[in-house]
């Protein structure tokens, strides 16, 4: 089989395109799947640039979607024919998270989906949505799971309440559309008024240009008459975090799951007690929290937004392009 291997020093002119054995049936519990697709992530780009260490010779990408070609003794969940999606971390069944690490995440602590054949624990798999392309079951796994636990999971998202998004990469346009889906008024901030536009044209209530408006937390304000918002998915970290605080109503929740503009900073603590908000911290969520995301979807027809699909030897070439921000949604991988 195909499949990509990061070499050492990590780089984009590391990722190596190579011949490996066929991974063979899968024993029990297990589930043995033909990969067709996988989705960028700025954690991906992370380990492939370096920034997040791995092991030399991993196999990158925590995204994977596909078919399922064979079933191990014990597994009742899979039959040979089913459409299966990844999880983000494969041993996170439900509850509490009981992980503070990337030390089981695929394409980071353990070997991930850049490849077209895995054997894997029934468990790392759950169905995919039904309708949909291998291409868009897999943006599901680390974006679509991270914006659905963000609103709904954590934030109890209803009908009514007010969403601000953060730019237009993956989780961000996610969230509007889960946002939109349940009722919710959306207010959408980018540096590109093309890129507010499409946000627009998905449903966006409101758009802020944060290049014009420095403080846009005070337009963010002004466009909910002074009250603020309900819930900000909050994607830039540090660089952010002030302008967000100002924009998000007295007791309001803000899911602080990026770090685009850093990976610390000063946190204006007394603004954050004063407006008495809630401040939560999340990396993507558990398979039951998937299985969910995958049954919303089906009930209210979100269709992902794919911006460009590469072909699993043009890897570098898709991160070059995430890399750059000129993508609108999610940029895929097809194989």
């Amino acid at each position: 089989m195909q499949a990509i291997r990061l070499r050492h020093p990590a780089g984009l002119d590391q990722l190596e395109l190579v011949d490996l054995p066929d991974p063979g049936q899968p024993g029990a519990g297990e589930i043995r799947v033909r990969l067709h697709a996988s989705s960028l992530n700025y954690h991906d780009l992370a380990v492939v640039s370096g920034y997040m260490p791995a092991d030399d010779g991993r196999i990158p990408m925590s995204d994977g979607a596909g078919v399922v070609e064979a079933v191990g003794p014990g597994v009742s969940e899979f039959a040979p024919g089913d459409h299966v999606v990844s999880t983000f971390f494969p041993t996170w069944l439900n509850g509490d998270p009981p992980i503070a690490d990337f030390s089981t995440t695929p394409g980071d602590g353990v070997d991930g989906y850049a490849r077209e054949l895995v054997v894997a624990p029934w468990t790392a798999f759950t169905r995919a949505p039904q309708g949909y392309s291998h291409a868009e079951a897999a943006t599901l796994t680390t974006a679509g799971l991270t914006a659905w636990r963000a609103l709904v999971v954590n934030g109890g998202l209803r009908a009514g309440d007010t969403v601000l998004v953060l730019g237009t990469g993956g989780v961000s346009v996610f969230a509007l559309q889960i946002a939109k889906a349940m009722g919710a008024t959306v207010i959408a901030t980018s540096s590109s008024d093309e890129k507010l536009e499409r946000a627009r044209q998905l449903g966006a209530d409101h758009l802020v240009n944060y290049r014009r408006e420095e403080n846009w937390g005070e337009r963010v304000r002004e466009l909910t008459h002074g009250r603020g918002v309900d819930h900000v998915v909050e994607v830039g970290g540090p660089g952010t975090l002030a302008q967000s605080i100002t924009a998000t109503r007295i007791g309001g929740h803000i899911a602080l799951i990026g770090v685009l503009t850093g990976l610390g900073g000063q946190v204006p603590t007394a603004a954050l007690m004063a407006r008495q908000q809630r401040l939560q911290g999340l990396i993507v969520g558990s398979r039951q929290h998937q299985i969910d995301l995958v049954r919303a979807v089906e009930a209210t027809g979100i269709k992902p937004v794919i911006d460009k699909s590469f072909a699993l030897p043009e890897i570098a070439e898709a991160f070059k392009l995430q890399r750059s921000g000129g993508h609108f949604g999610k940029i895929v991988l097809e194989f």
